[in-house]
């Protein structure tokens, strides 16, 4: 079975009213729509969007707010209309069997871990953009894993946190400045209930800090087979600025930084308990949760009478830690003050020092100068360690060296498993149709399997490019109406607006940079020569168009200039039709991009981009990569399967580095990817470039999925961490 059976099925539409009463069919989309399997399955998501296109798009694609503007009435007759019936009953059917299904990858590969589940702890989860409790790649790598676990049938449950103002809407002002604003999320739109104890009563966790108690109530999502339970600060007994300790994504300072992390670790383990669950193996994606593993040992000590350190090792044998990022800023660090406001009455039940504590945290327990690093604790309190990319690997441990002083390089215990997407949730449904018709019946099932994604080179080359040059005109039309909207909501002239609606060429070479703007992912790098990009983008016979977008954290005041400058290029002549810019990236802004540019642009300074993964989606859908050799490039890039800036070597000066990267840019646009892709032979076709295309989906498609990641997880960190049988300390 594909996900595109639901369009085989014929529909008797309105015959089946008294078949099915008005509030069954109602029931039904409801059903759908509290599970977010919808997200990643397009033929429920067509049906939701066939009930009302226009709101569906004004609601940001939220079932839930749609839904609620329906009565089971309405829904019946707009059912009729549509001739939904017998699609909403073929959906419905298709999630009962998935969520009864206990013939898994998991039930064969990982049977341990049936009585001994995961407990996955992520600061932020990308779900979908209607549900913003993300704010980038961390939250995005989070919700696909989760969504992965849950197709491979792993007993994986997810803790995290429950923003109700999300991350910031992204909107700049005339002169190209990013303004931030923060709204309220209506939490009765949000998929998710209050949990529940074994008793049927609903959760709250109460964490102690010297100055007072930290209250948090407990919410559940379902994403497929996948539970997320999410903290909310926001109820009574906590002080009017406590209850908005969970409102905002990396807002505020320090110590609302710690109080989150406490809430997330501390209050994650404890909400665990309450549930009635006993996590057989412990995973903190990143070390915002870190504290978590001190209650655990807390518990042992409570339960079994161990000392702590006995505790401790047996709660790192449990324990998997994964680290993102070789970028300093990106570690926090506490001084001595917050971490004993916090964490002294923890402290107090594990029955150790002050010293103890912030030893935990240090590279050197001694040194009293030095501030207590949650990456430190995470690396202490795991025996499983990993990074996010094979080079990342080599980074992190020359990194974190200083743990294992008795340890070459090479022995130290920090091994990689390189990030990978959710391919059902990030490929396109009309590069899924291609799939579908030319890969073998299930492939769906497969998509780990090198040898199904080989068929790719059995499409017919102008097929494929059909499909591409289809998807890429549907983002041109998303850019344009975004792009109009952003200057009519600035007040801009009639003239000005409608030209917006005009920008960009279909038949022009399309490069897409959308990310995060830290300074050092460089966004501006292709900025440095204005006349040299004036010569690139306005070529006669070669022309070139690109689209840019992504948000800078409030406080970065230099990733907010990149952005400025870039925005501003509409002011120039030159770039007004070439360059474009558009608001608010977000998980719908990102899909449109990868699915339909032909290049996607990556240029961060080596070796601080530890994975990326928005790359690895735009493969799924026959875009080619353009990448410094960095992250998850440096090990995928073959010659033949995209494009390569540089050589992977970085100069020890950063200001010459910038300056050769950027040659290197230009040199490879102006000798390789514009040639090849206007190289056209007698039937309009770029062969070669599709057959880069085909390569690039064949070598790159199955090794960066979500699915192999987590079946790496699987077989490297958790079986081994709950007790299974045992594996290679080294993850590859």
């Amino acid at each position: 079975m594909t996900t595109t059976d639901s369009v085989l099925i014929s529909d008797p539409g309105p015959l089946l009213v008294g078949e099915m009463s008005a509030q069954s069919l109602y029931d039904k989309c409801w059903t759908l729509a509290r599970n977010l399997y919808w997200t990643w399955h397009p033929e429920i998501i067509s049906l939701f969007r066939d009930l009302d296109p226009i709101r569906w798009r004004q609601l940001d694609h939220n079932p839930i707010a749609l839904l609620r503007e329906f009565t089971p009435e309405r829904l019946a007759s707009r059912a009729a209309e549509m001739v939904l019936y017998s699609r909403i009953n073929y959906a419905h059917r298709r999630l009962k069997e998935y969520m009864a299904n206990k013939q898994t990858w998991a039930s064969w590969n990982a049977g341990v871990l049936g009585s001994k589940p995961i407990a996955y702890f992520s600061a932020e989860f990308g779900m979908h953009e209607s549900i913003p409790i993300y704010s980038g790649g961390l939250g995005v790598l989070s919700g696909d894993h989760i969504k992965s676990a849950s197709g491979l049938g792993i007993n994986l449950l997810a803790v995290g946190l429950f923003y109700d103002q999300g991350y910031f809407k992204q909107q700049l002002d005339d002169k190209g400045f990013q303004r931030e604003e923060y709204l309220d999320t209506k939490v009765e739109n949000v998929p998710m209930e209050p949990a529940l104890s074994p008793d049927g009563k609903p959760i709250t966790i109460k964490v102690d800090t010297r100055t007072g108690a930290l209250f948090a109530k407990l919410w559940v999502m379902q994403v497929g087979r996948v539970k997320l339970y999410l903290l909310d600060c926001d109820v009574e007994g906590n002080s009017a600025e406590d209850r908005k300790l969970t409102s905002r994504l990396y807002g505020g300072d320090e110590r609302t930084r710690i109080r989150q992390e406490l809430v997330l670790g501390v209050g994650g383990v404890k909400a665990l308990r309450a549930l009635g669950v006993t996590p057989g193996v412990y995973h903190l994606n990143e070390g915002h949760s870190a504290f978590g593993p001190l209650e655990v040992v807390r518990e042992r000590m409570h339960d079994d009478g161990m000392k702590f350190d006995d505790a401790l090792r047996e709660v790192a044998r449990q324990t998997v830690f994964t680290t993102h990022t070789p970028v300093p800023a990106g570690h926090d660090r506490f001084g001595g003050g917050l971490v004993e406001e916090h964490l002294g009455p923890l402290r107090d039940q594990l029955g150790i020092s002050y010293e103890q504590l912030m030893g935990l945290g240090r590279v050197e327990p001694q040194n009293e100068a030095e501030p207590f690093c949650m990456t430190v604790v995470g690396l202490k309190m795991s025996r499983r360690a990993n990074a996010v990319s094979q080079l990342h690997g080599h980074i992190s441990r020359r990194m974190w060296a200083s743990l294992w002083p008795w340890r070459v390089e090479e022995e130290i215990p920090i091994g990689h498993i390189t990030n990978g997407v959710h391919i059902p949730t990030w490929l396109a449904q009309q590069m899924l149709q291609l799939y579908d018709r030319h890969f073998p019946a299930g492939w769906i099932f497969r998509m780990g399997e090198p040898e199904v994604w080989q068929n790719i080179h059995n499409v017919d080359p102008g097929e494929l490019w059909e499909t591409h040059n289809a998807l890429k005109n549907l983002l041109l039309a998303f850019v344009r109406r975004r792009v109009s909207r952003q200057c009519r909501r600035r007040g801009e002239s009639d003239e000005t607006v409608e030209s917006a609606r005009n920008v960009l060429d279909p038949n022009i070479l399309t490069i897409g940079f959308g990310r995060r703007f830290a300074t050092y992912k460089r966004a501006t790098m292709i900025l440095g020569d204005l006349d040299r990009l004036d010569e690139i983008v306005n070529n006669k016979e070669r022309p070139v168009q690109f689209v840019f977008a992504g948000k800078a954290h409030p406080k970065d005041e230099p990733g907010k200039k990149f952005i400025q400058t870039i925005a501003n290029l509409r002011h120039d002549p030159r770039f007004a039709h070439r360059v474009v810019y558009v608001e608010d990236y977000d998980m719908n802004v990102c899909r449109h991009m990868i699915q339909g540019v032909d290049v996607w642009l990556n240029n961060p300074r080596r070796p601080l981009e530890a994975s990326g993964t928005s790359g690895q989606k735009t493969v799924l859908n026959g875009g080619l990569n353009l990448s410094i050799l960095d992250g998850w490039w440096a090990e995928a890039y073959d010659g033949a399967n995209g494009f390569a800036i540089g050589h992977g070597t970085s100069h020890v000066d950063d200001a010459i580095t910038d300056r050769r990267d950027a040659e290197f840019l230009y040199r490879v646009l102006e000798d390789e990817v514009v040639p090849m892709y206007y190289d056209r032979d007698v039937d309009g076709l770029p062969r070669h470039w599709i057959k880069r295309m085909m390569n690039s989906i064949s070598s790159l498609a199955w090794r960066f999925s979500a699915h192999r990641m987590v079946m790496d997880y699987t077989r490297h960190c958790y079986v081994p961490a709950a007790g299974g049988l045992s594996s290679d300390m080294a993850i590859h």
